[in-house]
């Protein structure tokens, strides 16, 4: 067995093994949980917002110039409705107060009880005075869309109380009622305490993202409500077009709205593909830099690998020469120095398997983020012992092919 000789080889030289060693521990903690961040963040940046066809879905902000009451305003809400609804190629209108993944909403916390000390969740809070089931195509799951009796009409600007039905996305209703057999007819208290307001569920949408996009369960708890509010200086539509028709039916719809108003209007219209590139910027970045410095590492252990192999192969030429004048074959001179190499390769292993738990460990306290799978480290494991074997075949070969006179000359 050549394992003995190694091992008292690597005794006798101990610094440079310890820090290939080291080095492969580190580049296989840093790897593995670098991966784990970028699959993690990718997966995040690739999740349904809820929307039936994102490609086909876009909204207008718009504001009237004007300085007309509320009632005015109701009207003015009212036509430019209908006019986006005539639009060729436009499926459904709604306004709406805020848009999945646009990083502009409001948030609301909801609880199961009005005498509750703290919320049971923060949800984001959509009100339209039109259906958003059919203008985002929202799946149901349980229950059913709001009636047209039961929407109402809120002047923002004067003491207003809550629609009595609401709608709840799947992740808020399981967090809210855990083990429950459905949630219609539930209530749901916005606000703890005297000031809490409740409403009635009456269905629940399989996912509706929250206007910030946030990480974990929390994206996806949302409320719909329903009320037409008025009072305010601009107003947000949310329209979905027939596919392919998204580029066409922005100008025209946009065309169509300066005609009808008497007054002069601003408008902004931004698509649900520009907000989730947007939200997503940061992520896909640091996803592509995480990328950048694993392919690093893995070229720097390589380099650090070949160069300690290197270097081992010139200090044992005479070592090599009278093995090889004793009959050694190049395989065994082969064999010894890959051998070798994976023997330290696998103290790096060990060392990095340790070290990835322990800074996945620190990233789950500190950072809320998911623990580490194990296949993240097996797959490491195995790059890296195949990375020490394929770099050291090279200092190896060399080794291999010194001949016995050459070895013996130079020595």
């Amino acid at each position: 067995m050549e394992i003995r000789p190694i091992l008292s080889a690597l005794l006798r030289n101990k610094t440079g093994p310890i820090l290939v060693a080291l080095q492969v521990a580190l580049s296989l903690g840093i790897l593995a949980n670098a991966l784990h961040i970028v699959e993690e963040r990718r997966a995040v940046a690739a999740r349904p917002s809820g929307l039936l066809d994102e490609a086909s879905t876009f909204y207008f902000q718009v504001r009237n110039l004007n300085t007309d009451g509320p009632e005015q305003m109701l009207a003015t809400i009212r036509r430019e409705t209908e006019v986006l609804r005539a639009v060729p190629g436009v499926a459904s209108v709604a306004q709406v107060s805020q848009m999945p993944l646009s990083r502009s909403g409001s948030n609301n916390s909801v609880a199961v009880d009005q005498g509750q000390e703290r919320e049971t969740a923060v949800a984001s809070q959509y009100v339209s005075g039109d259906s958003l089931i059919k203008t985002f195509g929202l799946k149901l799951v349980e229950g059913r869309d709001f009636l047209p009796g039961e929407i109402v009409e809120v002047n923002e600007n004067e003491q207003r109380e809550l629609p009595k039905q609401v709608i709840v996305t799947k992740a808020l209703a399981e967090k809210m009622w855990p083990g429950a057999s459905t949630a219609i007819g539930k209530q749901v208290w916005f606000g703890t305490g005297d000031g809490a307001l409740s409403s009635q569920v009456v269905g629940v949408v399989e996912r509706l993202q929250s206007a910030h996009g946030e990480m974990g369960e929390r994206a996806e708890f949302a409320t719909i409500v329903p009320a037409r509010v008025y009072g305010r200086p601009g107003n947000m539509y949310a329209i979905r077009t027939e596919p392919g028709q998204r580029d066409r039916v922005i100008k025209e719809a946009e065309e169509a709205l300066r005609k009808s108003s008497a007054t002069p209007v601003i408008m902004q219209a931004k698509t649900v593909e520009e907000d989730r590139k947007n939200r997503y910027r940061a992520d896909l970045a640091l996803s592509w830099m995480l990328i950048t410095v694993s392919v690093l590492l893995l070229l720097v252990t390589s380099s650090g690998i070949v160069g300690m192999a290197s270097l081992w192969v010139t200090q044992r030429r005479k070592q090599i020469g009278v093995r090889r004048a004793l009959g050694a074959r190049k395989l065994d001179i082969l064999r010894y120095f890959i051998l070798e190499n994976f023997m330290i390769t696998s103290a790096g292993v060990f060392g990095g398997v340790l070290f990835g738990l322990s800074l996945n460990h620190l990233l789950v306290t500190k950072l809320e983020m998911a623990r580490l799978p194990v296949h993240y480290l097996v797959g490491g494991a195995v790059v890296f012992w195949a990375l020490g074997i394929l770099a050291a075949y090279g200092p190896a070969w060399r080794a291999a092919s010194i001949s016995p006179a050459t070895a013996t000359r130079s020595a």
